[in-house]
């Protein structure tokens, strides 16, 4: 295991312990405070407990090195985390705003929710400073490493953090000012409920992108053939394509050389080429130059 994959490994495993003590604490603070959108909470760090596991098993398969059935590596696998993340945000926001919306529709009905307990509005405060410190740690980590399975795993502990939010919003004013209140409860995890399905759009859609080919963004696209074009003896490069794979990308282009070149000066070049490319894109670019013989005018 390469110190990339040690240290997701690293952070993932923070975040794991961290919520299955939320987990915990809001099971019980919820049973004890006799508070529904405390055991709500908990479900919801449930699921960010899911995702760190998904996260270390994901991560540990991308940072394999190739082999005879991924001649490309396994780069993708850490794709693919991503998007199941995103998916499982999904289903955490619409089920969050699903649920409420009945509550309210339950409380403008006449249904009077009980009065929570101070152990669950405590809760409530202690997970949002977790969850935001949380966040931001995973956030800078998976920044750090250029990984986008740990950055949808901090947005995750974002949305954790935010859905505490409206939890404290909504015990604090059902215990402190009164049982009509109450309803601030649930409008308020509708509002995060919408906020969490944005944060599962901007995770989900770059990476199904990436999972069916997309090719890099066309200022990528320009840098890659600007870096190409600085060897005088390259000309015309075309047919480029370009792809990610993983935290990594693969570029596939055309040249052309003067075709009276010897193979071993031709091969030098493009052994130049590929050397600039990776200063810039890592040393596991992918890149494959196919090179086309160029009649330039002779000399007098």
């Amino acid at each position: 295991m390469d110190e990339r994959a040690r240290a997701i490994n690293r952070v993932t495993i923070v975040g794991g312990i961290s919520n299955l003590c939320l987990l915990i604490g809001k099971f019980i603070a919820g049973i004890i405070g006799n508070s529904g959108a405390m055991i709500a909470d908990a479900i919801h760090s449930l699921s960010d407990f899911v995702t760190d596991a998904i996260v270390l098993v994901f991560v540990n398969i991308s940072a394999k090195p190739s082999d005879k059935s991924h001649d490309f590596g396994h780069g993708k696998f850490e794709t693919l985390a991503t998007t199941i993340i995103a998916l499982s945000l999904f289903i955490v926001g619409i089920g969050i705003i699903v649920k409420n919306a009945v509550i309210v529709a339950d409380i403008v009905n006449g249904k009077v929710l009980p009065k929570p307990g101070i152990i669950a509005f405590i809760m409530a405060a202690l997970s949002i400073v977790i969850k935001e410190a949380l966040y931001w740690y995973t956030y800078i980590n998976g920044k750090r490493l250029n990984c986008s399975a740990v950055i949808a795993n901090a947005w995750h502990h974002r949305s954790d953090a935010l859905s505490s939010v409206a939890t404290l919003v909504g015990i604090g004013c059902a215990y402190f000012i009164g049982n009509k209140w109450t309803i601030m409860d649930p409008i308020a995890a509708i509002i995060v409920g919408v906020l969490i399905f944005k944060v599962a759009c901007d995770l989900f859609f770059p990476a199904i992108n990436e999972l069916l080919e997309k090719s890099l963004p066309e200022e990528t696209e320009n840098e890659i053939l600007q870096i190409i074009c600085q060897d005088p003896n390259v000309h015309d490069p075309h047919n480029l394509r370009t792809r990610n794979i993983g935290n990594h990308i693969a570029i596939e282009v055309h040249i052309r050389l003067d075709a009276q070149m010897t193979v071993e000066q031709s091969h030098n070049i493009t052994v130049n080429v590929e050397k600039q490319l990776r200063i810039r894109f890592g040393e596991q670019t992918f890149i494959t130059l196919h090179v086309e013989p160029l009649n330039l005018p002779k000399s007098i």
